[in-house]
């Protein structure tokens, strides 16, 4: 399941925008991370020739599994070390940016350690 980390980050905003919008769209995507929308669909094709995307007749992504699994585990990731680095008093701005870096090179072992130190997290009203 390892995949690059520019992947991870399209899979994370399709799973935010897709519990924001009933439907996501490359253009969606675009407008998210301030990318050009022909950079977008380059990865929109590459994501869903390795399966972790379908994109339907009128242009909606939505996740596979496979897809759907790794943009969970990024998410959680981010969320857990964004909250966890703004408690040790790092700014909410400073400590986004920095989870958004290491949430892809972390190992599991040490994100878990992480997870099991820091406690249970109130579930995001992001992800619902």
């Amino acid at each position: 399941m390892k995949i690059h980390e520019s992947a991870e980050n399209y899979l994370e905003t399709i799973l935010i925008l897709s519990h924001q919008k009933p439907q996501v769209r490359s253009i969606d995507i675009a407008n998210e991370l301030g990318f050009s929308k022909p950079s977008v669909s380059v990865a929109m094709k590459n994501l869903r020739e390795n399966g972790y995307i379908t994109v339907d007749g009128d242009g909606f992504i939505r996740l596979t599994q496979a897809g759907l699994d790794i943009a969970e585990m990024i998410y959680e990731r981010h969320t857990l070390i964004s909250t966890w680095l703004i408690r040790l008093g790092v700014n909410p701005k400073t400590a986004a940016e920095d989870a958004c870096r290491i949430e892809h090179v972390i190992s599991a072992e040490s994100f878990e350690a992480i997870k099991k130190h820091v406690g249970p997290q109130p579930e995001s009203t992001a992800a619902k």
